[in-house]
């Protein structure tokens, strides 16, 4: 699959071949959707807690006699049916994490990247370089090729000055490419993929 790569201006840099195994999917509804629930799964801290019976602080005597009062059968105050009680079956600390097969997640990202392809959302520039950290001028070398709202992907290290000057931008993600994953390349509507981060790319799954 020959694809067109630009320069940061918009100009015509040459063509790049890209493999059918990564780029040309069928893209799966359903496998990024595992994909993008497992990472949310993941990223939930899970630190959510109430407390129960044991753990609120009542006196715990028996509220009055068992029997001879006409009234119901009660014991402590720290039942959760009394107003300061504790909380039945209430939320603790736990991970949500669950299981996803390794293979699973490798093909999430194929069809991840396969599904911007057939969008026409991915963009190819021959490096991600800044020659200073202005904010103002990158937003205008953005505006230019048309992204309000993208995901760029660098090579193994991001240039220092083009980080700075992107990370004021609203609506705009900057990784390297080991930091690529399902659920940003969705996210964001442009994916801007770097040479290098294509051949890294072609690098890991081959």
């Amino acid at each position: 699959m020959e694809f067109n790569v630009k320069t940061l201006e918009g100009k015509d840099a040459g063509t790049l071949s890209l493999s059918e195994e990564i780029f040309g999917l069928d893209p799966r509804q359903d496998i990024l959707s595992r994909m993008v629930r497992w990472q949310l799964a993941k990223k939930q801290q899970g630190t959510h807690k109430s407390k129960g019976r044991s753990e609120v602080s009542r006196t715990g005597t028996k509220m009055y006699k068992q029997k001879g009062t006409g009234r119901a059968r009660h014991h402590s105050a720290r039942a959760p049916q009394f107003r300061g009680g504790g909380r039945a079956h209430g939320p603790v600390v736990r991970s949500h994490e669950h299981d996803l097969p390794k293979k699973v997640r490798a093909l999430a990202l194929r069809h991840a990247l396969s599904a911007k392809v057939k969008a026409e959302e991915l963009i190819i520039i021959d490096q991600l370089v800044a020659a200073e950290a202005k904010t103002k001028i990158l937003a205008g070398t953005f505006e230019t090729l048309g992204l309000t709202n993208a995901l760029l992907i660098g090579g193994s290290e991001i240039d220092a000055n083009f980080k700075l000057a992107a990370q004021n931008i609203p609506n705009v993600d900057v990784l390297p490419v080991q930091g690529i994953n399902v659920y940003d390349i969705l996210r964001r509507g442009k994916l801007v993929l770097s040479k290098a981060a294509v051949e890294a790319l072609e690098e890991r799954f081959k």
